[in-house]
């Protein structure tokens, strides 16, 4: 399934990727800091949402209580529970 998240309190505006199960591919990000959100996409692509939880969630960004990587791991987790719902 293909999943867009619209973000809050970021630089990037939504990020989009694919779930297959619990197995994250094709992240992009729209808006942010394109070449750290385009690496940080490759790196994490094949990984599953608990996989990116234990490594991103809680990141911060300057003073945010959030940060692109965050939303991320928000996004991951809601696509997830609405795919198995689904």
């Amino acid at each position: 399934m293909d999943y867009t998240y619209k973000t809050n309190m970021v630089c990037s505006q939504e990020i989009s990727f694919h779930i297959e199960g619990d197995v994250i591919t094709n992240i992009s990000f729209l808006g942010g800091c394109n070449g750290n959100l385009k690496a940080i996409s490759k790196i994490l692509d094949g990984w599953t949402v608990d996989q990116i939880e234990a490594k991103l969630k809680g990141n911060t960004c300057g003073r945010r209580p959030t940060s692109c990587a965050d939303q991320l791991c928000l996004a991951v987790r809601e696509a997830y529970e609405k795919t198995k719902t689904a």
